[in-house]
């Protein structure tokens, strides 16, 4: 098997990339939490890349990174690249998100998820995004998932990311399509 650095420090998207990758020949390992990357990238896909390059080389490995947000038309793609740090909580980048969307008729968002592969010498191997278009509720719905889960509602199945099962959400989201497309590389790779 393959040693696949997953280029964050949360167990949490560790476990989440796990489950897109069950049936590869590549074991997954966090990155030292010591090995910081600046996220420097004007997109999503910009950060994917360079966090999967600068851990690679780092370390020697081949290493996995995803950049994923949420972005709402209305307010200019806003939370976009800054999505985690646009308040200290959930609840409150939630709350601040329909602050600032206030009564907008314009409710339409869309989840984006960038994923990057890099060989162990930082250069390239594959990268993909995948797109979840939505709509922002006034109000949040539902329980499960995490982030702004709870607002961002999908309209042709009339539910919340926070409504869905795990598994319809892991097939539809953003982070689901990215991993869509590269799989099919990734098993050529993992031979």
């Amino acid at each position: 098997m393959k040693t696949l650095i997953v280029a964050t420090s949360n167990p949490g998207k560790l476990q989440e990339m796990q489950e897109y990758l069950i049936g590869l020949n590549w074991t997954l390992k966090l990155k030292p939490p010591e090995l910081e990357i600046e996220e420097t990238g004007k997109t999503f896909l910009e950060n994917a890349i360079l966090k999967a390059s600068q851990v690679a080389k780092a370390l020697g490995e081949w290493a996995i990174a995803d950049d994923s947000g949420l972005a709402v038309e209305a307010l200019n793609g806003a939370p976009g690249l800054y999505s985690a740090r646009y308040g200290d909580t959930d609840q409150g980048r939630i709350e601040r998100v329909l602050r600032e969307l206030g009564d907008n008729n314009n409710r339409r968002g869309k989840f984006v998820c960038a994923i990057a592969l890099a060989r162990p010498d930082g250069s390239i191997a594959l990268e993909t995004e995948g797109i979840c278009p939505g709509e922002i509720l006034a109000t949040p719905q539902g329980s499960q998932g995490f982030g702004y889960d709870p607002i961002f509602y999908v309209p042709s199945y009339q539910q919340t990311f926070a409504q869905m099962t795990p598994e319809l959400k892991r097939d539809i989201s953003h982070r689901g399509q990215a991993f869509a497309k590269l799989l099919p590389k990734l098993k050529e790779l993992s031979v």
